[in-house]
């Protein structure tokens, strides 16, 4: 790969400097909380207990503040220029593609066709592809929807191509009506018609798989799926589709991988998939840069390996983008983001801002990665070490294959070389095995780090320890596009498992503290982690807080300065700043009121529930009495019956987690009532017990009609029940 420096960048930085009053209202608002804690402060002797309490509580929301200021203060975006890489280079870098999925019920195959088939159709040159299919559930189903899809496929991309086609997801793109384009409308009106015919006889095959139907001439096939379980079989490899490099070839190699899983094996979940799917391309393609995508993450730009290239070979070394990291963005979102999950505000702030310090976090998915990175270790960074063959089986394993062409990546030194890949399944294998960890550096050192149900955060992490950076590539029109969860128990769940597995970064071996002290972790770049790393831990001040007014209003007591007293502008000031500076946010980017205000409202639901699960997680695991169990959130968007007919209702099952969100209601309603009637309640007392339960008006079983939303389901019957008595008892 020959470069030429003569030609214009392949990237542009462009700083965002229109963020001047972003920056004055955060400081002002930063100012009135450190005058409201200094009143605190003077008049806690006044105050009692409970103003002890409030301070405590307000100097952690004064912290998480500070967090959110630091990472949105040097925001900065990356334009790229993808038509200047064939000026610029003479040959285009290989690039394996990874895609995962773990359970075929919750991640339905034909979920994770379209995924593969847009993948399989980007443009890029196809003989420098190779597309690698982790399956955890090591479902026969998957494997022969796969096949089905490869058959597809050598109709779908040259269509693709020929007519240009945006969206390369077949399920979106037939969803609407065809866009002729400059080719003859009938010759296209004639192909389209054809591939939406296609298309269907393939997710009819697929849907008769799923019913357990398996056409005869499969048999032999799936001989390596028979006496199999989810966790508790072989390595299975399969190379599905191979490109021979031949003239007029347009699909890129289609592999799939279902490592070995034993009972008494870890197999440390996504992770540890991750790091089979790197070791097995390694040997097989071993491409120099690695993308990888849930199976639910479709590509909707087909130019985006492009526009990856231009931010992966745009500087002049690598230690300025490890990685590239798109954000997460969801097709057919739910209108004003009733769950609060599509996260486009804290995306465009917080991501485009860390861009301005070491780099954005590894979100899991839509990420590049250069191989040569993941296959280092810190004493590794800015170092040409060069290992014993002693030290090298350490680091990777006791695989020749492996080991050469780690070495190979590691040392600059790799070429593409076109070789018959079927033969290299037995390597493969090796490496896929359950036992080929042991007594090596994966998941502590090199690869995918374990230890956390969060990987993604802490392998970044490890990365920008070495003091390496990474890049945001906001890209129009989105690069990747997933679905997010629908439905309360969907949404609550993603939301504990994901401040379960950042509480467990924090206090892990490898957190951002000790990152900041022992390696080469930024002091910004550290308190950005921070930001999400405390989200468990800010469950407790939130609950807390939460209860602070209904207490008050039972005990006759007071944590708000009266409005005569001259104190009172600072908590009223700070609470109407804060809600109109956030609600221009959300205008700024396009959003709702509406959507302000879901997203508001579920971050007190999320904090007081998921987050605060999450938290208990963690607890119950370092005191040994639980493990945490992978979670996986479902895919298609059928979460109850409810969901399906009203979407953006917030539904409800027997889950605990529901409990703190209930008895939140239950107490407020009662202080409420009790404060009411009382002519020395106080003003910012009634106002904020108010405040929550308008935040959590989901779990008082009311619609926006004032109609039951659950009537005797289980917000009435299970949730009223349990927590009724011990609710009256407290008042």
């Amino acid at each position: 790969m020959a470069r030429n420096t003569l030609h214009p960048p392949l990237q542009e930085r462009v700083p965002q400097n229109n963020n001047t009053l972003h920056r004055l209202v955060e400081c002002v608002i930063l100012f009135l909380l450190f005058c409201l804690l200094l009143c605190r402060l003077v008049l806690l002797p006044h105050g009692g207990t409970v103003w002890l309490v409030a301070s405590l509580c307000e100097s952690w929301f004064t912290f998480v503040w500070f967090l959110f200021m630091n990472a949105k203060w040097t925001p900065a975006v990356y334009k790229t220029y993808p038509d200047r890489l064939t000026k610029r280079f003479d040959d285009l870098p290989a690039v394996d593609m990874f895609v995962t999925t773990a359970d075929p019920k919750l991640e339905p195959p034909i979920v994770t066709v379209n995924t593969v088939l847009s993948m399989l159709a980007v443009d890029y040159p196809a003989e420098k592809l190779a597309c690698y299919v982790s399956d955890d559930g090591c479902s026969p189903i998957t494997f022969y929807s796969l096949v089905e899809a490869s058959k597809f496929a050598k109709l779908w991309v040259p269509f693709c191509k020929k007519y240009n086609v945006e969206v390369r997801a077949p399920f979106v793109y037939f969803s609407s009506e065809p866009r002729y384009s400059s080719a003859s409308a009938s010759d296209f009106a004639i192909d389209w018609a054809k591939m939406k015919n296609e298309y269907e006889e393939l997710s009819s095959r697929i849907e008769n798989a799923e019913k357990s139907y398996i056409p005869h001439h499969m048999n032999d096939e799936f001989a390596e799926f028979l006496n199999t379980g989810r966790k508790n079989h072989p390595t299975i490899i399969k190379v599905i589709w191979e490109n021979k490099g031949d003239l007029g070839e347009s699909i890129p190699h289609l592999i799939y991988v279902s490592r070995e899983k034993r009972p008494k094996h870890p197999h440390h979940f996504k992770a540890g998939a991750m790091n089979v799917l790197t070791r097995v391309s390694g040997v097989m393609t071993n491409a120099p840069f690695m993308l990888n995508v849930d199976c639910d993450m479709f590509v909707n730009n087909p130019k985006v390996i492009l526009h990856g290239m231009c931010l992966l070979l745009g500087f002049e070394k690598d230690v300025h983008s490890a990685f590239v990291q798109t954000p997460q963005q969801f097709y057919g979102a739910l209108k004003d983001d009733p769950f609060g999950n599509q996260l486009v505000v804290l995306q465009k702030k917080v991501g485009v801002g860390m861009t301005g310090i070491q780099g954005p976090f590894y979100g899991g998915t839509g990420c590049f990665h250069r191989r040569k990175i993941i296959y280092s270790s810190s004493q590794d960074a800015g170092e040409k070490n060069k290992h014993t063959r002693n030290e090298l089986e350490r680091l990777y394993g006791n695989s020749t294959e492996l080991i050469d062409s780690a070495t190979q990546v590691t040392s600059g030194t790799s070429k593409v070389v076109v070789f018959d890949i079927s033969s290299r399944i037995d390597a493969a294998k090796n490496v896929a095995s359950c036992t080929y960890e042991l007594n090596t550096s994966w998941g502590e050192e090199i690869g995918w780090v374990y230890g956390s149900m969060t990987e993604d955060i802490q392998t970044g992490l490890r990365i920008h320890s070495m003091g390496l950076k990474s890049k945001y590539m906001v890209l129009d029109p989105p690069a990747f596009l997933g679905s997010a969860p629908v439905g309360g128990p969907s949404s609550l769940t993603q939301y504990k498992r994901w401040a379960t597995g950042l509480l467990e970064v924090l206090l892990g071996r490898q957190g951002p503290l000790v990152a900041l002290f022992k390696k080469r972790l930024t002091v910004r770049q550290c308190l950005a982690y921070l930001l999400i790393n405390v989200w468990a831990l800010r469950s407790l001040f939130e609950l807390c807080y939460a209860l602070i007014p209904a207490y008050c209003l039972l005990a006759n007591a007071s944590f708000v300065p009266k409005v005569s007293d001259r104190f009172f502008f600072l908590p009223s000031s700070i609470f109407i700043l804060y809600n109109a500076y956030t609600l221009a946010e959300y205008l700024e980017c396009g959003l709702s009121f509406r959507a302000w205000w879901n997203n508001q409202r579920m971050l007190r639901i999320t904090s007081t529930t998921a987050w605060l699960f999450g938290l208990l997680s963690v607890i119950l695991k370092t005191l040994g009495l639980s493990e945490n169990v992978f979670e996986v959130t479902r895919k298609d968007r059928q979460d109850d019956a409810a969901a399906e007919t009203d979407p953006s209702r917030f539904t409800f099952d027997e889950s605990p987690m529901f409990v703190p969100g209930a008895a939140l209601v239950l107490i407020h309603l009662s202080a409420l009532a009790v404060g009411l009637g009382r002519r020395t309640a106080g003003l910012g007392e009634l106002l904020g017990s108010l405040w929550v339960v308008l935040s959590f008006w989901p779990f008082g079983g009311f619609s926006r009609k004032g109609e039951l939303r659950d009537p005797v389901d289980c917000v009435v019957e299970s949730y009223y029940t349990r927590l009724l008595v011990p609710a009256l008892c407290f008042t």
